[in-house]
């Protein structure tokens, strides 16, 4: 059967009718990857799985709840939508506005957002505004706005976008028959691990499965607020996508964490660069570096002994790599330059 996209795939968990229009890129369906370099590299007890969400229409995992949200938004009679995004928000919402006719008014932070997100949003027609200032302040603008003029707000303190994000816990159990015991993944504005605690309970509720993981998520240690407790006015991470001080989820994050066991920590950018390095070196997966934060926070902790024997972690990977190719340039080694000669090129190769 060819996949439908998430909200055909899964319309009984989600709140939609006969009548509500499906805007649909096919989202969904990414792979989970058993990472076993990986946990190779990590002492070989641990079974670790890359959901990578790199894969979706748009390249993050925002398309998931995208679908739910421009569906809604059309069957709601909008005629716009609105978003303020480090990025991906901005790329997904823009594709989705572009296919279902809707008008998309996208706020970014002035110079604080990877070139590639950037280049999709104006591509899909987004009209885009940078604002001098950080995520949180353009969130805030876009508050304001959405709540004075007819315009959907499609970030994800929309609920529709938690319940389409959900649909990725759906996935993993359906893969691994069963949950993992450990789910780790990147936190920003902390909806996507609201949205998957969501999905992991409605599985159990419905005895999909037996038991529920703990929830482990990881900040930029420059841009860090859960785990400070307090907001980070002018946060500063190389992973732009989960460079926000002021998370729109933060207490159902910390609810998250705190119903299943689990924790949410910080990981410092060296650490993030380190993981991005590995995943595409050793498992041959090129994701942005935000991504890369959940697996630096898994080596963090099992470095620390943190993880049971035997134990089944899925790492969150949310989005490509080609959306911060500048990155990859930046810490990988320049191309080396020899003359069009063959013996050149062979002593080059150590022949």
């Amino acid at each position: 059967m060819n996949w439908p996209g998430v909200i055909k795939h899964y319309k009984e968990y989600l709140p939609v009718t006969e009548k509500t229009p499906i805007i649909s890129l096919l989202e969904g369906n990414t792979p989970l990857i058993e990472a076993k370099n990986l946990s190779r590299e990590l002492g070989g007890s641990l079974k670790i799985y890359l959901k990578y969400e790199g894969l979706n229409p748009t390249a993050s995992f925002k398309d998931r709840g995208m679908t739910m949200a421009i569906s809604k938004a059309v069957e709601q009679g909008k005629k716009a939508v609105m978003c303020a995004s480090t990025g991906n928000t901005s790329a997904s919402a823009a594709a989705y506005s572009a296919r279902s006719g809707l008008k998309c008014i996208v706020l970014i932070p002035e110079g604080a957002i990877a070139l590639g997100k950037l280049a999709q949003a104006m591509m899909h027609g987004a009209k885009v505004i940078a604002v001098s200032g950080n995520f949180d302040d353009a969130l805030n603008l876009v508050r304001q706005i959405t709540d004075k003029y007819p315009i959907a707000l499609v970030n994800s303190i929309n609920p529709y976008r938690i319940e389409g994000q959900k649909t990725g816990a759906f996935e993993i159990c359906d893969c691994l028959g069963k949950a993992p015991d450990y789910h780790a993944i990147p936190v920003g504005n902390a909806g996507n691990i609201t949205a998957y605690w969501k999905g992991y309970q409605e599985y159990k509720e419905t005895g999909k499965i037996s038991s529920l993981p703990k929830m482990i998520g990881f900040q930029a240690a420059g841009a860090a607020p859960i785990v400070e407790g307090h907001p980070i006015k002018n946060p500063e991470t190389i992973a732009t996508a989960i460079r926000i001080g002021n998370p729109a989820s933060w207490k159902k994050a910390e609810a998250a964490r705190d119903e299943s066991g689990g924790l949410i920590d910080k990981v410092t950018d060296e650490e993030i660069v380190q993981a991005y390095k590995m995943l595409a070196s050793l498992e041959g997966v090129f994701v942005e570096p935000a991504s890369a934060a959940s697996v630096a926070g898994v080596i963090k902790l099992n470095q620390k002994g943190y993880f049971s024997q035997g134990a089944t972690i899925v790492c969150i990977l949310t989005g490509h790599g080609l959306k911060d190719p500048d990155r990859a340039v930046k810490v990988s080694q320049p191309p080396q330059v020899v003359e069009a000669r063959l013996e050149k090129v062979v002593e080059l190769l150590g022949y």
